[in-house]
């Protein structure tokens, strides 16, 4: 079955609206629970001006629902791992997850 935004939970479908509404920077902090984004707290931004390039929300903001891009069904199986935790960072290029950090340690 293709993953389309509309299949998404409320919570993921927030995260990816806010990456393609930021379409270039960071969001820091990000709790994780049950696989799923967690917005309060809510985490911490860092929006990336590219000079002399378009900085403004991507067009697939308005839409309704698509198919979901590689990068997003990729970003959504590291937070089901994850299950219960912080996500460190998440760098967003072009409205869509490029590096994610996550803290951990060695047992």
């Amino acid at each position: 079955m293709q993953q389309t935004k509309q299949t998404l939970s409320e919570p993921r479908r927030r995260l990816v609206e806010a990456m393609q509404e930021m379409n270039y920077g960071e969001i820091h902090d990000l709790a994780v629970r049950g696989g799923d984004p967690v917005f309060d707290p809510p985490p911490r931004t860092t929006r990336i001006i590219k000079i002399g390039g378009d900085n403004s929300p991507r067009p697939e903001l308005e839409m309704r629902d698509f198919a979901l891009r590689q990068e997003l069904i990729e970003l959504f199986t590291h937070l089901e791992r994850l299950g219960n935790g912080v996500v460190q960072e998440i760098e967003v290029q072009r409205g869509l997850p490029f590096k994610v950090r996550i803290e951990g340690v060695i047992a």
